[in-house]
């Protein structure tokens, strides 16, 4: 029988939700997609994304999950579907499961690689080396082979894997109060320790001396100097919408899960505030203080514009620590990486909680059952990524489970919210037993404004044309040469009109190529989220069979 789950504290639900929210990604996707797009162009875009679209959803899956737990619904496919009344829309909530799945698949192994660089940044591995020494020992501990192999089993990467999965697990299993609370209190003040430290670094750099152009102070100004010339740049909306995706970790449904152990009486608008503003803090106050302005301090603007990208945390920032000598560039190893754990764990054990929610109240299980079954899902899910790394498995996880699936699933939670449930119901849910008075404003954005930003990303990513360049798409598409599309649009990730005939193989001389892999990895996805609909349709048959009690 599952034990009935609830929050020790509001500091500790707090906690637990800002640590849900930030993630390797304020620390390593931030910075570089600001640099990736014009810096201060980028910040004005990214602040509007968080107010008419960040903190809406915030409210949206907030009052959604403490509404579903007054009728004892901790998972998305049935608060969605207690909310809608139309069995349909719960299956829109299998997103709020599968994602989960998917995500934390390559995400746990993400974040095993900053486990593993604590203990070789406590053995002194990275002192001496330079940069191209650095960017090697990446590339073995990873196992990728200069011959090209398919297969790379790197065994070191697999047992670190295997660790951090077990820590995940066993705190999940401990439950609410006695596991993710606790995790949270020890590891976000932590991390905001290390964070801090790191900051003032990056901060106070000035110039080194290292080369012309080598100073801090340059980053700085590129980010924080403000530019309107974003304003009218779609590419960087897109941008700017896509992160503050990511950073929320909104579209997932662990907000959702959460929001549902509340009681029905708790503020929840203070609750959703808090947690998004200690998010914007870590990512825009310390994320964007520590790996561009150290990295321009060390290499020069020119250098981080040309080479910005996710791996700079691990294949850049050990040679840049180690030029504060030996003894401070371990310490600030173990910090910079600790802070990227305790970032990374903290996400992940939100990523459990929807199946644990789940199978606990719709299965009555154990939470160690669950936690174990999890944990085993999760490691089958995850062996396809690591093993074949360099043949765009990885990425494809990232793409159809950490993008696709969280716009989709965002768009749906709040026409329902905002239209399905009506949108006076739908503020009365969020306003109920508030601390604050939430600007009436935001009422507005709920209905209209967020679901109408959404459904731009979605159709800009759906569509998106060859180098960003609309105007070149819609005058090829009007002179009737058809639309241009990118690589990354999800149109042509379906039907890849822009590989010719001749590599759509999956097998070339009887060897697989990466096309094989590539749709083995979609295959496996699809079957996950279809058990997940498997898993949901019987647990509504359960509830139909279920007696009410005055009945019996």
């Amino acid at each position: 029988m599952a034990v009935k789950e609830a929050w020790g504290s509001r500091i500790g639900l707090i906690l637990a939700m800002a640590g849900n929210a930030v993630g390797l990604g304020n620390f390593l996707r931030f910075p570089v997609k600001a640099v990736q797009n014009g810096g201060g162009e980028f910040i004005i875009p990214y602040l509007v994304c968080f107010f008419v679209m960040g903190l809406p959803l915030l409210f949206v899956e907030w009052g959604m999950g403490r509404y579903g737990g007054k009728f004892g619904d901790h998972s998305t496919p049935f608060i969605l579907n207690n909310m809608t009344k139309k069995n349909f829309w719960k299956y829109f909530g299998v997103f709020g499961i599968f994602t989960n799945f998917g995500v934390i698949a390559y995400y746990t192994y993400i974040e095993s690689w900053t486990l593993a660089y604590v203990f070789e940044s406590i053995k002194g591995t990275f002192v001496g080396m330079d940069i191209q020494a650095v960017g090697n020992f990446f590339n073995e501990y990873v196992d990728i082979k200069s011959d090209g192999s398919i297969f790379n089993w790197p065994m070191k990467a697999i047992i670190f894997f295997t660790i951090t999965l077990a820590i995940n697990i066993y705190i999940l299993s401990k439950g609410l109060s006695g596991g993710i609370e606790k995790a949270a209190k020890i590891a976000m003040p932590l991390l905001l320790v290390f964070g801090l430290f790191l900051a003032i670094r990056g901060l106070t750099l000035g110039k080194t001396g290292e080369c012309v152009g080598c100073d801090s102070n340059v980053a700085l100004a590129f980010i924080w100097e403000p530019s309107l010339n974003g304003l009218w740049n779609f590419k960087t909306w897109l941008e700017a919408a896509g992160q503050v995706f990511f950073t929320l970790s909104v579209g997932m449904g662990t907000i959702q899960c959460y929001a549902s152990y509340i009681r029905s009486k708790d503020d929840i608008a203070l609750n959703a505030v808090s947690a998004g503003f200690m998010n914007e803090f870590v990512e825009i106050v310390l994320g964007a203080s520590i790996v561009i302005p150290i990295a321009v301090g060390y290499l020069g603007m020119d250098w981080v514009m040309e080479n910005a990208g996710f791996m700079m945390a691990f294949k850049t920032m050990p040679f840049l620590f180690d030029n504060w000598g030996a003894t401070l560039g371990i310490a600030a190893g173990v910090m910079w990486f600790g802070l990227l754990f305790f970032a990374g764990v903290t996400s992940s054990l939100a990523m459990g909680t929807p199946w644990m929610g789940f199978m606990e109240h719709e299965f009555d299980w154990s939470r160690k059952k669950a936690a174990f079954v999890f944990g085993c899902i999760v490691f089958v899910l995850a062996i396809p990524p690591i093993v074949l790394f360099q043949q765009g498995v990885f990425d494809e996880y990232d793409y159809w489970s950490g993008t696709v699936s969280l716009v989709v699933f965002a768009l749906a939670e709040v026409i329902i919210f905002g239209w399905v449930f009506g949108i006076d119901k739908a503020w009365h849910e969020v306003t109920h037993g508030a601390d604050i008075k939430i600007p009436i404003i935001f009422k507005f954005f709920i209905k209209w404004v967020t679901p109408l930003f959404i459904s731009v990303v979605f159709i800009g990513a759906l569509i998106k044309p060859n180098g960003d360049q609309w105007a070149d798409a819609w005058n090829s598409f009007s002179s009737g040469n058809g639309w241009i599309f990118d690589n990354g649009s999800i149109l042509n990730q379906i039907f890849r009109f822009n590989t010719p005939s001749s590599e759509l193989k999956w097998f070339v001389e009887g060897s697989p190529t990466s096309l094989f892999f590539v749709d083995m990895s979609r295959l496996l996805l699809t079957l996950t989220f279809l058990f997940v609909c498997y898993l949901v349709f019987i647990a509504s048959k359960k509830r139909k069979n279920k007696i009410p009690v005055e009945h019996k």
